[in-house]
């Protein structure tokens, strides 16, 4: 919830969108959260997807010309294992964001929220290092956390089941 609502205060200051729009977004935003529904209560997708007040490549654009970011697609983005096996996948999609590389001591970070301070701080923290930002779409994080997950099932089901160890007689 803070992710969002910091990211929605930087959109206002940023003016890309008014403080209506935004509020009718944290409604929704509430209503989703209160479903469980975490994948989509997400502020900057319902400004963009649901509400329609907002383009993503808006987003994106002003985190390459104000913040000096890059810009990643990791649809084909082949992620370290290490990396991979690390994600806490809920925190990933609760900050629309993901460690994809790390080089020495730089992790290389892709975000859809740059503009939210709580999403930068957690990941801070969280890396313990410095960090080089990239930007991406929501989509292209989707498509990424998706991925994993369905790796990890597949790992899951293909591992087989340990039989117990059998009581020890003394």
């Amino acid at each position: 919830m803070r992710a969002n609502r910091l990211l929605g205060s930087a959109l206002i200051e940023h003016s890309l969108v008014k403080f209506e729009d935004l509020e009718v977004a944290n409604e929704r935003l509430l209503e989703l959260s209160a479903k469980g529904d975490y994948r989509q209560a997400s502020v900057l997708g319902i400004l963009i997807n649901e509400k329609k007040v907002l383009k993503e490549e808006d987003v994106i654009h002003l985190a390459q010309e104000e913040q000096g970011l890059g810009a990643v697609d990791l649809r084909h983005y082949d992620v370290p294992e290490d990396i991979r096996k690390g994600l806490d996948l809920s925190m990933c999609w609760a900050t629309w964001t993901v460690p994809y590389d790390r080089e020495e001591d730089f992790h290389f970070v892709a975000t859809a929220y740059y503009f939210s301070q709580a999403v930068r701080t957690y990941w801070e923290k969280k890396l313990k290092g410095p960090i080089i930002w990239q930007t991406t779409s929501m989509e292209i994080i989707a498509d990424f956390l998706d991925r994993q997950q369905t790796d990890r099932d597949e790992q899951l089901k293909n591992t087989p089941l340990r039989p117990s160890p059998s009581p020890s007689t003394t």
